[in-house]
């Protein structure tokens, strides 16, 4: 599935349908280059998820956790490993423990971690072409 983001006034549409179409599973692992818009577009889907706290990147905390009203589990996990230098961090902060809740979740520079990831993991690829669109596609 591929879905266009024209520009930044169409993110909440694109996030809509990514909800719309959600693979099963729970782990969605957001793959893209430094700007490429991973966090916004996680801020997107956890609006359309129900989330009215402001959504952050957790790139100091690692993870932050969102109280969603639209999930079961109501909660989502939102994950950025961009920081960590060996994959035994993930393992302190309780990585499985969190994968294993049932609960969404949302990872940002997921091939810090690639190993730790379930085999049932959704692939999200986020591409920035030249004229600044960007296509998602699961």
């Amino acid at each position: 599935m591929e879905i266009k983001i024209n520009n930044i006034a169409d993110i909440r549409a694109a996030a809509r349908q990514f909800v719309s179409q959600m693979p099963a599973g729970n782990v969605f692992a957001f793959y893209g280059e430094m700007g490429a818009g991973k966090t916004t577009f996680i801020k997107a889907l956890c609006q359309e998820l129900g989330v009215v706290e402001e959504v952050t990147s957790p790139t100091f905390a690692i993870v932050n956790e969102y109280e969603a009203t639209a999930t079961t589990p109501p909660v989502i996990y939102h994950f950025d490993f961009y920081r960590i230098k060996k994959v035994e961090e993930a393992y302190d902060i309780g990585f499985d423990d969190y994968i294993d809740s049932g609960a969404l979740c949302f990872i940002e520079w997921p091939e810090m971690i690639e190993e730790l990831l379930p085999e049932d993991a959704t692939r999200v690829d986020i591409v920035v072409a030249d004229d600044g669109s960007r296509t998602v596609s699961f």
